[in-house]
Formats: structure tokens, sequence, C-alpha cells
């Protein structure tokens, strides 16, 4: 057979990978129409049918509909236009599939309720003013709203999660259980005491860099919290924390900060803002909360 020769349907359909069921189809729509008829009436198609059939069957796999694929085909619409068209499409598609994905893989690990599945859907469901919205809410419950430190505006932007238009399943999960959290009254109660401790002073560092700096020392150096050699990271801690944190109770301040909400929170907004993972402050505030409770048992019990 020359390179002019006319193709029989089986043939053809060998040639372009496609079934002859599904070339038939083809031609029964028009996309590829037969060149001629045999003596016994079966359809024979032109060489160029092989080119087209290919084309056809890569944009129908890459979800493109037929009426479309026919228009390009017949080069009524440009490929360019159409496939960047398409793949505007498919990321809207992929954003939505990974929100679903989302939901119902929080759910299952949960063991959710049908409300609460309802209640995490409505949250990826939410544009990016109403997420913004959200934020800003609970936010605005922390830091005081528009009676706001000046200077709190920069800590209200760390806080703040910027979802990417076309985030990974991960990013939307920790959306999820971060907008939970800031939906949870509770839960912004505790922060507003956090931010009442370290409103005294903002041009200083704040009590949790301070007890970083004395505590972090001792621990590395394996000085245990109820130990004698722990008395002096008290005192350093005390004097340099009654300077930045005037009329608030140190113990106080430490209970509400080693809350593992807040730690979680952080931890959520570093995965969907993309950041390096928080440093966990749990060891040192830990320390520090057992040499303080065990300094006042043993003043209580005349221990030294």
């Amino acid at each position: 057979m020359n390179g002019d020769a006319l193709l029989p349907i089986g043939d053809l359909a060998r040639r372009t990978g496609l079934t002859v069921k599904t070339v038939r189809f083809y031609s029964d729509r028009g996309i590829v129409s037969p060149a001629a008829r045999s003596p016994a009436g079966y359809r024979l198609y032109a060489p160029a049918a092989v080119a087209r059939l290919r084309l056809v069957r890569t944009l129908r796999e890459l979800g493109l509909d037929l009426s479309t694929t026919r228009k390009v085909a017949d080069r009524e619409l440009s490929l360019s236009e159409v496939a960047a068209t398409h793949a505007q499409a498919l990321t809207v598609q992929i954003r939505t599939l990974r929100m679903r994905r989302a939901v119902l893989t929080v759910a299952a690990g949960r063991g959710s309720t049908p409300e609460e599945l309802e209640a995490m859907h409505e949250l990826t469901r939410l544009s990016e003013d109403e997420r913004r919205h959200l934020i800003d809410d609970f936010l605005a419950t922390v830091f005081g709203g528009p009676d706001a430190v000046p200077a709190f505006a920069g800590i209200m932007r760390s806080m703040t999660p910027e979802l990417p238009e076309n985030p990974e399943t991960e990013q939307v999960e920790a959306w999820i259980e971060l907008a939970e959290l800031a939906r949870t009254p509770d839960f912004a109660a505790l922060m507003r005491r956090l931010a009442t401790h370290v409103s005294a002073d903002l041009t200083r560092p704040g009590p949790t860099a301070t007890i970083h700096t004395h505590v972090a020392p001792a621990l590395r150096a394996g000085i245990a919290p109820t130990s004698p050699r722990a008395a002096r990271v008290i005192k350093a801690v005390k004097d340099e924390y009654a300077d930045t944190a005037t009329g608030h109770d140190l113990l106080t301040f430490l209970r509400t900060a080693n809350d593992p909400r807040r730690r979680r929170y952080l931890q959520l907004l570093a995965v969907i803002n993309s950041w390096p993972p928080p440093n966990d402050p749990t060891p040192v505030f830990t320390w520090l909360i057992e040499a303080l409770t065990g300094t006042a048992d043993a003043a209580g019990t005349g221990r030294t």
C-alpha cells in the first residue's frame, strides 16, 4: 500500500490507537469523514485522517468537549487559545477537588458527624474576602479591633493565614482546622489574654523572648527545674518579666501561653502560608512552670 492509498476503518483504528467503534462514532459525527466507499460499501479514509484522529484523541483525553474538539481540528479555533482556556478551567477543577478531598480526609480522620462535615465543607467554599473577614473578626477580638495598639499591626499580619489560589491538600486541611479555632470563643479569649500580657511595652522583647533567653540555656545545660541551680534562672526571668509585663502574673502567663491550641494555631498558620515550622516553646514554658510551682511548693512546706 502506498502513502496515498485509502485506509479501511480497521487500519485507521490501529494507526490511531482507537477502537473501530470509536472511529465509527467520530465518522458518524462528521469529525472525520470517509473519502470513499469500497465496492462492498465499507468506509475508506484518506491518510490525512490518521493525523486528524490522533489530534482528536489527544484533545478528548485532555478533557475537551466534542464540539470544541471538532472546531480545533477544523482550525475554526486556535489550539493555543483553547488550551489556555481549558488549562484555566482545569485549574479551578483541581482546586475544587483538593478542597473536597481535604474535607473528606479530615472527616474520615475525625469520624465527623454529618453536621460537622457540612460545617467543614462550608469553610472550604468561602471566598477570599469571606476568609479574610473571618480572620479579621478573630484578630479584632484578640487585639482590640479599632482600638488596638498600633504596634499590634505587625503581630496581626504575622497571624493572618493566606490560603494560596491553588492550595495543596495539606494547606486546605490546615485552613479548616485553623478556621475552626478562630471561630471558637474560648480560643479567642485565650489569645486575648496573651495579647494583654504583651501589650505593656511593645518596644521591648516580649515575655516569650525574655523567658526563652534565660531558660533555653538552662535546658541545654541539663539543669532540673527544681534544682538549686534553677533559682538563679527564675530570678533573672522574674526580674526582666516584671519590666516587660508589669501587673501580670508570670505563672498565669506561662500556663496561658503553653496552651496547646496556641501552638497548634501557629503550626497550622505555617502550613497555610508555606512558612518553616515554628519553634516549639513548650519545653521552655514547661520547665519554667515546673520551676515556679516547685519553688512555691518548697516555700509552702518550709523546704529549701
